[in-house]
């Protein structure tokens, strides 16, 4: 359900417990590195026979990869070239090894001093081994000089970054200031928690995790923090049964609606019934009942009191009725009127079901957080960046910025479970984050967190645990915004169809995993 995501710091522990503890030696490690990548080259780039390659070589283990790709691409009838950014005496280690033995193969090996970067002829190929996932800081001129060049020839090359493009943040993914921009990244054993944020996807090209033998024992007894969401996560879903019917499908209650926002509520709705729930009730005040349920016979209506403002009393009246529920949506369209924010935070502060909070929940509790210490641990807020900053009380750019850190500042005084939106959407608990795989622009539209909201809280009715829930709500409704990119190529669906597509993307996804 969930690839390891190793910082660039807990990447270094696995490979120091695998040399030092294990004993598999680490120019082991650098061979099997080297192959895959050629392999990932083989399998983007074709046969490279005749072909002229051009390896740039750092000073440290990517280097290494390079000296050792380059054997093996020689092999494959490739014209090798190594530019060297070190002097040869320089090397040590598994580098030095790598280094020696290309050299006696008769591979060209330049160092870099000296070389007129402007002149360099056109190659075929470019392998970007100039650093790795442990860059951190701001490229030095030399080597941003290098960058720029790579960048230059990979105008007419195929560029393959080693593990990381050079100039990249393991650890955010952003370019610092600039990075290669690579037609394939190979990245081994597991990819790197930056590799997989948004910003780095110009730069990385067609991703490939290359095993290179990290055992899993060593795996398991250094874990990580940041996993990636995975199509496995789909396997957890409830399976249909012969006998069910809709007592046994779970049973969401969505709270929201008023004047002017009684779309959201529908749609959370909607979607609670598109993902499996097998009944949806929405409470609303009365004079809004026939608004909400926008002419659906599928969803029923909870109306309160007699008008069209929610009133603190209505929790009281909804918790009368908690006992037919078993999940409930909080927040979508609820307005943020006083009295509207009063009857959320009481029945928060009464209700033990599991809940999702968006929205206009969310505004209440960013209103009066001291109610955040006390919510239950089976809620799931959901809220997107602008939610988020108030939720915090600092800028939204802040939270984009260091999305992980907001993440991690607002769990540290709040024990549930977050969904912070947007492209990678975030799950995380105060044990985990997760990351989801998609960045889709056909999610980009109102009430597209309003049906995340309704998948969440239908999971949640149906028995999933609460970050089991909402990895399974981010990840369909990825797949879900995905799929709808083959009929709304320049985007154009509406939240709706995003709802109405869930099950056909979660059907498309299942039979081809079972085609491959």
């Amino acid at each position: 359900m969930l690839l390891p995501l190793p910082t660039p710091a807990e990447m270094s522990v696995w490979d120091r417990e695998t040399i030092h503890t294990v004993g598999i030696p680490g120019v082991t490690l650098m061979e099997s590195a080297a192959r895959e990548a050629v392999n990932v080259l083989l399998e983007e780039y074709g046969d490279v026979d005749g072909a002229t390659v051009y390896c740039f070589a750092g000073s440290g283990n990517n280097g290494g990869d390079a000296f050792a790709m380059a054997r093996a691409l020689i092999d494959l009838g490739a014209e090798v070239t190594v530019f060297h950014t070190r002097p040869k005496r320089g090397y040590r280690g598994e580098t030095r090894a790598n280094l020696l033995w290309a050299q006696k193969l008769d591979i060209p090996l330049i160092h870099l001093a000296g070389v007129d970067l402007d002149g360099l002829p056109q190659p075929d190929i470019v392998v970007d081994g100039l650093l790795g996932t442990g860059f951190q800081g701001t490229l030095r001129e030399d080597i941003l000089h290098l960058v720029r060049t790579i960048n230059r020839l990979g105008q007419r090359a195929f560029v393959l970054a080693v593990d990381i493009p050079s100039g990249l943040n393991g650890l955010t993914g952003r370019a610092q200031p600039e990075a290669v921009e690579a037609d394939a990244t190979a990245t081994f054993q597991s990819p790197k928690l930056g590799l997989v944020m948004p910003e780095a996807m110009e730069y990385t090209g067609a991703l490939h995790v290359c095993p290179i033998g990290i055992p899993l024992k060593v795996q398991a007894d250094n874990p990580v923090r940041h996993h990636l969401i995975t199509g496995a996560v789909m396997d957890g879903l409830p399976a249909p049964d012969r006998d069910m019917h809709k007592g046994t499908a779970g049973h969401v209650l969505v709270a929201g609606g008023s004047v002017g926002l009684t779309g959201a509520p529908h749609l959370a709705a909607l979607a609670a019934l598109r993902s499996g729930a097998g009944l949806v009730t929405m409470a609303c005040p009365a004079g809004l009942a026939d608004a909400v349920k926008g002419g659906s016979p599928d969803i029923m209506t909870l109306p309160l009191g007699s008008g069209t403002a929610w009133t603190r009393e209505m929790a009281t009246q909804i918790r009368e009725e908690l006992h037919r529920f078993d999940a409930v949506v909080l927040g979508p369209g609820l307005g943020r009127a006083p009295e509207a924010m009063a009857f959320a935070l009481e029945l928060l502060a009464s209700c033990e079901l599991p809940m999702v909070l968006d929205a206009d929940a969310l505004f209440a509790l960013a209103a009066f957080p001291e109610h955040l210490k006390t919510l239950p641990e089976k809620a799931v807020l959901t809220p997107h960046p602008g939610e988020m900053a108030r939720l915090l009380d600092v800028p939204t750019a802040d939270i984009q910025a260091d999305r992980m850190g907001a993440a991690d500042r607002f769990l540290a005084n709040c024990d549930t479970t977050l969904v912070l939106k947007g492209a990678a959407t975030l799950v995380a608990d105060p044990d985990a984050v997760c990351v989801s795989p998609f960045a889709e622009p056909n999610l980009s539209v109102g009430g597209s967190g309003d049906v995340l909201s309704g998948v969440i809280g239908s999971l949640l009715a149906r028995g999933l645990a609460p970050l089991s829930a909402a990895c399974a709500g981010v990840f369909w409704h990825g797949l879900t915004g995905h799929a709808l990119n083959n009929e709304f190529p320049a985007r154009g669906n509406l939240a709706s169809e995003i709802a109405n597509m869930l099950p056909h993307a979660a059907a498309a996804f299942t039979k081809e995993l079972e085609t491959c």
